[in-house]
C-alpha cells in the first residue's frame, strides 16, 4: 500500500458498509428476498421478460440476436444508426462497438407494455427507413 493512501485505510470499511452495526439493514433485504422464493419469483419474472423481448426482436429484418436468451439479458446486433435512434428514448449498453452488439437487461419490475415498445420502435423504423418517432418511451434498459 503507498503511504498516502495508509492514511485513509481505517475509514474504508466504513465507506463499503463493512460495519457490524449496519449489517442488520442488509440482512433485512436478504430475509425478505429469501422468504417465500421472493428471489426465485423475481428472476423468473426477468427472464421471462427478457425471453418475451428476444421473440419480439427477432422477428424484425436486420436484428440479429448475437447469443441465446439464457437469462435475463438480450445482446442483439443492430445497424448502428438504429442504435443512435433508439438510444434517444432509452438507456442501454453497446456491448460491442465494433461489431453493433447492444445488451438490454430486464428485471423483476420490468413489465409487459415496456418490454412490447422496443421492438415496435424499432420495427416501425426498419419499415420507415428513417428516424424513429420521437416520443420518449419511458423504458430503461441497460
Amino acid at each position: 500500500m503507498r503511504p498516502a493512501d495508509a492514511v485513509s485505510a481505517p475509514y474504508l470499511r466504513k465507506q463499503h458498509m463493512q460495519l457490524s452495526s449496519k449489517m442488520r439493514f442488509l440482512a433485512a433485504q436478504f430475509n425478505a428476498l429469501l422468504a417465500d422464493d421472493l428471489w426465485l419469483a423475481n428472476a423468473a419474472h426477468a427472464n421471462a421478460m427478457a425471453a418475451r423481448l428476444a421473440s419480439g426482436l427477432a422477428s424484425i429484418p436486420g436484428v440479429d440476436l448475437a447469443y441465446p436468451v439464457q437469462a435475463d439479458a438480450v445482446f442483439a446486433r443492430l445497424n448502428p444508426g438504429h442504435i443512435a435512434e433508439l438510444r434517444r428514448d432509452w438507456t442501454f449498453h453497446v456491448w460491442d462497438e465494433s461489431a453493433s452488439v447492444v445488451r438490454w437487461m430486464t428485471a423483476y419490475d420490468t413489465q409487459e407494455s415496456g418490454r412490447r415498445r422496443v421492438p415496435e420502435r424499432h420495427r416501425r423504423r426498419v419499415r420507415r427507413g428513417s428516424g424513429l418517432s420521437s416520443a420518449s418511451g419511458g423504458a430503461r434498459f441497460t
